[in-house]
């Protein structure tokens, strides 16, 4: 990440979600502007609706 970070940084600007991880373990994620409101708002309308659920969530932002 630290040699190549322009690389990463188009890819998100590109629309794509990096996952960073350190020893095996996520400690980050670099993602669109766009998709943190979508991701947010999606979640918060699923609560509300109590329609949401959390481990298909999960499931759904390890594919990313």
């Amino acid at each position: 990440m630290q040699n190549n970070f322009g690389k990463y940084l188009n890819l998100v600007m590109s629309g794509q979600k990096i996952i960073v991880t350190k020893n095996g373990r996520e400690i980050g994620r670099f993602i669109p502007k766009n998709a943190v409101v979508s991701y947010l708002t999606d979640s918060l309308t699923g609560i509300l609706k109590e329609d949401y659920d959390l481990d298909e969530a999960k499931t759904e932002m390890e594919l990313f």
